[in-house]
């Protein structure tokens, strides 16, 4: 373990101090025989500036949650607004208690056995290894443990905007406990885990932010949610429009501010390769948005706020797991097929009637799949040495891993997903009766209202 990794190290903020300190020690040490081993100021500032930047990264990628909760909030009828936004809310409290107990450990800790490729060990639960180093020293193991637990919380939360003004409140709280528990800590192991099955020990599977592990798992949950919960009592005969599109522009605009966190701090490192995906992010992003409102405006005329929020969140899910492996041309071009794409999904899943409210599938999942597959196409090692050559320089390899680890994830979730809701379904009611949801999630759940009575939509 190096002698500090801290950011809050003492020769972070004084180099004079750090120095002082290696000259008495290296002198020390010679007495005894054998020279200490103590970092250079260098690495020390090094080792303290990379662990502010993930830290930082953290402190973006935690306000996407609840910026998820205002995006959500806008689309949604005033009298479940509130419900809305505490089902994501709720999301950040469960998953916490859960990745300082045994979650972070189960992902990030070496595995046993047979199942090490599947899920590591309870060796740091607890987060009792918070203060040791990761990887070669330049990180502490509690920021790497604080971000990554920011992941772990906005995934679950994405699938609460295809259930939203129907799921009963107390089986939200089990699914939260019991599909991060079951669900989503073994896949994030096998995509980022040491040992992991997908990932760079296993498969070799390209995920530079959770094209896999957050955005295609909540995708497939959703729809796996939606079958199991049934739609909304006047769907598809009666929609509601978004109550605020105020909320809806206003949330995507945070969301679009934290995804740099997202995707920016998971090199771990701040340098050439945080640059790399925070330019692909936004230019993913924007291409998205701007495809999305000349389609808008083709057909219908007119580019609406929703059609624009939309686009530019299916291009930084799109973008996701690319970021870090492609070039800023190439982020353009994934933007705009996630426009084309997700845009024919979102319609497909209408004609189909399927009461996924908030479009999780088709814009997640099906931005995430999209993603991950361009991922092996446009992926190039002169960018990222710990990624590979796509199809673009005539490797098919990396793409046909990347298709294996897609049909695997959504077998691992779809299933998975359905074993958690059907346990839930034996111990709880999935969703309320119909005079609850006439009444409004507000009230049954929380008994209060967002608006006091003001609006009745």
């Amino acid at each position: 373990m190096a002698v500090c990794g801290d950011a809050g190290c003492p020769g972070g903020a004084f180099p004079l101090l750090s120095i002082t300190t290696a000259a008495i020690g290296a002198v020390c040490g010679s007495f005894a025989g054998a020279p200490l081993a103590v970092a250079a100021p260098a690495d020390l500032a090094l080792r303290a500036a990379n662990n502010g930047f993930v830290l930082l990264s953290a402190a973006l990628v935690l306000l996407m949650t609840p910026a998820l909760a205002l995006f959500y909030a806008g689309f949604v009828r005033s009298r479940n607004v509130l419900n809305t936004m505490v089902m994501s809310f709720a999301a950040m409290a469960v998953v916490s208690v859960i990745w300082v107990l045994y979650g972070y450990s189960l992902v990030f800790a070496p595995g046993v056995g047979p199942l090490a490729p599947f899920i590591g060990g309870l060796q740091w639960a607890g987060l009792s290894n918070w203060s040791a180093s990761w990887g070669e020293g330049q990180l502490s193991q509690g920021a790497v443990a604080f971000f990554q637990l920011t992941f772990a919380i906005i995934t679950p939360a994405l699938v609460s905007g295809a259930v939203v003004e129907r799921i009963n409140f107390p089986a939200w709280l089990a699914f939260l406990v019991l599909w991060s528990s079951c669900v989503y800590l073994p896949l994030a192991h096998m995509v980022w885990g040491p040992g992991g099955l997908l990932g760079a020990d296993g498969l070799g599977a390209l995920d530079f932010a959770g094209g896999l592990v957050v955005e295609m798992a909540s995708g497939i949950a959703a729809a796996v949610a939606v079958a199991m919960v049934g739609r909304r009592r006047h769907y598809p005969q009666q929609v509601s429009p978004p109550h605020n599109v105020s909320f809806i522009l206003l949330g995507a605009g945070l969301l679009w501010f934290g995804w740099f966190g997202f995707n920016g701090g998971s090199g771990l490192v701040a340098g050439n390769l945080a640059s790399l995906a925070c330019l692909n992010t936004n230019s993913a992003a924007a291409a998205a948005a701007l495809i999305w409102m000349l389609l808008e405006g083709q057909q219908r005329g007119k580019p609406t706020a929703v059609g624009l929020a939309t686009g530019a969140v299916a291009g930084m899910v799109a973008i996701t797991p690319a970021a870090g492996y492609v070039s800023p041309l190439a982020a353009l071009a994934i933007g705009a097929s996630a426009a084309l794409v997700c845009g024919f999904a979102v319609q497909l899943k209408h004609n189909w009637r399927l009461d996924d409210s908030l479009d999780v599938l088709p814009v997640h999942g099906v931005a995430g799949l999209l993603g991950t597959l361009l991922t092996g196409v446009f992926c190039l090692k002169s960018l990222n040495p710990a990624g590979a050559d796509g199809l673009i320089r005539g490797q098919v390899q990396q793409l046909w891993i990347q298709f294996q680890a897609c049909c695997f994830t959504i077998l691992w979730v779809g299933i998975g997903t359905y074993v958690v809701l059907q346990v839930i379904r034996s111990l709880l009611p999935l969703r309320v009766t119909d005079l609850q949801e006439q009444q409004g999630m507000d009230i049954h759940a929380h008994g209060e209202e967002a608006y006091n009575g003001e609006f009745t939509g």
